[in-house]
């Protein structure tokens, strides 16, 4: 009996213990199957840490060089003839509860601190017309600033608080960015306080864009949005590159294309505003325009690098130096051409007085001049072009109607009395010459390279000019001289 018991005993032992077993894995692999595998530490290559880290670093270094710029600007509704006459308030008793005669409108924007006296490097647009401008710290302390100088042309300014030993952001090289580079962007978007995003340089030597006179822009995917205007674009040694001005989008917000303003030239900018309140800017004397194909061919050039010259001030740097219409400037002060924006930005970047050589093609043939630079004038811009006269029945090229440029035309079109030449009347829908960008009120003063002083002159120019001809025009648009080739019809 006692046997029996403790075979029994032992059969239910060797049972619980084979059920425990089994029960164990199948937990497991049930656990498995799920998804809920034991957790494990990943192992991260030690570049990518280092990486991790590196970018750490570079962010806490110059964050405290980067401040919140929050301005103030008092704006005022325009008053009614009768807005102080307080016979008025029986005829409009209420007017004062509709909208108040004046109110304060704020904005945000950032900042990067540039020497240890409080000297700050910002957008212009972020000051301008400010009657009050506060600048945060990255510790919260606030100070009143004032704007020392401001360049609409570059979009820079620099305004200074009274703080010292503050962290100055190092400079940077701009000149030698390669597209491709790791860059951060910092600064204040939407009014969130030192906010830090990573990209790289998507292009550099961006012009035309529209937002300033001299553009240059570094063109980047960081992350920059409302607000960021004004703080710094650095690369991975920390150091500052570039000032984020703008963004490109349709939605008012970040697309992944932003723009900056190149370091060398925020701090050539700079150092004018705060030694002399202004920009000084070199001058040439010449108005520019891009080689196309078919210019290039025109004026026997084996490709469109260069800058063509429309035309040459009297009493320029250009004139002196025996520069002349139709010259293509190939290389400056050692640099070669690549387009017309790169050129007019070496040229503001001389420096007044300095002797400058320049390589130009006239004819085909290259020669080498020196040209002393002056300074820009305040009337070196460009003249707007004025009315139009009435249509003629004269024609010329194939849809292009032509006339003689008397002085009184002159006069309405905004030209010097003796300019000379053949006015545009009357463009053909679908031609050649719209389609090149030919314009009613034009003056043709050069076919081909042949002087244009009436009428007999245009006729004889154009006079053999076959179907399909790409034909060079030179045209005076209101002042603004310009090549343009046309493809007869």
């Amino acid at each position: 009996m006692k046997s029996r018991i403790g075979t029994i005993i032992l059969f239910l032992l060797i049972g619980i213990l084979i059920g425990g077993i089994s029960f164990y894995f199948l937990e497991k692999v049930n656990i498995s199957q799920k998804g809920f595998a034991p957790v494990t530490t990943p192992h991260v290559q030690r570049q990518i840490i280092e990486t991790s880290k590196a970018f750490s670093e570079i962010a806490s270094a110059i964050s405290p060089s980067v401040v919140n710029i929050s301005t103030t600007k008092v704006v005022r509704r325009d008053a009614g003839p009768f807005s102080d006459d307080p016979l008025f308030d029986l005829f409009n008793p209420f007017r004062n509860f509709r909208m108040p005669k004046k109110w304060k409108e704020q904005s945000l924007g950032s900042g990067v601190i540039v020497s240890a006296d409080g000297y700050i490097i910002t957008n212009n647009h972020v000051v301008e017309q400010a009657d009050e401008i506060r600048v945060t710290l990255v510790d919260k302390r606030s100070f009143k600033a004032k704007i020392i100088g401001a360049d609409t042309k570059t979009d820079i300014a620099v305004v200074k608080i009274d703080a010292d030993n503050l962290r100055a952001a190092p400079w940077g090289d701009s000149d030698g960015l390669q597209v491709g580079e790791f860059v951060l962007a910092i600064g204040n978007p939407y009014g969130l306080s030192h906010t830090v995003t990573m990209g790289i340089i998507s292009a550099v030597g961006r012009a035309n864009v529209g937002i300033a006179d001299y553009e240059d822009f570094i063109q980047t995917d960081a992350a920059i949005n409302p607000g960021n205007s004004g703080g710094p674009l650095v690369n991975i040694r920390g150091e500052l590159i570039g000032i984020n001005t703008a963004i490109f989008s349709r939605s008012g917000g970040y697309q992944g294309i932003g723009f900056a303003v190149p370091s060398n030239m925020a701090r050539l900018g700079m150092n004018q505003l705060v030694q002399k309140g202004k920009v000084i800017r070199g001058w040439l004397g010449v108005s520019i325009q891009e080689l196309t194909p078919e210019l290039a061919q025109k004026f026997g050039l084996k490709d469109e690098k260069g800058a063509l010259i429309g035309d040459v001030a009297k009493g320029s740097p250009a004139e002196k130096a025996g520069i002349k219409r139709g010259d293509i400037i190939l290389a400056y002060n050692g640099k070669k051409i690549t387009d017309v924006g790169a050129l007019r930005n070496m040229v503001a970047q001389s420096k007044v007085g300095s002797e400058v050589p320049v390589t130009i093609s006239r004819a085909g043939k290259e020669y080498n001049m020196k040209v002393l630079i002056m300074q820009l004038p305040k009337d070196a811009s460009e003249a707007v072009p004025g009315s139009t006269p009435e249509d003629s029945d004269l024609e010329g090229l194939s849809g292009i109607t032509v006339m003689d440029l008397s002085r009184e035309i002159a006069r309405q079109l905004g030209l010097h009395k003796d300019e000379r030449g053949v006015v545009v009347v009357r463009v053909d829908t679908g031609s050649s010459a719209e389609e090149a960008g030919i314009r009613k009120g034009d003056v043709i003063q050069e076919v081909d390279r042949k002087k244009i002083e009436g009428l007999s002159d245009y006729t004889k120019a154009i006079d053999g000019i076959r179907s399909g001809d790409p034909v060079l025009l030179f045209v005076n648009r209101g002042g603004r001289k310009f090549y343009v080739t046309v493809r007869a019809d």
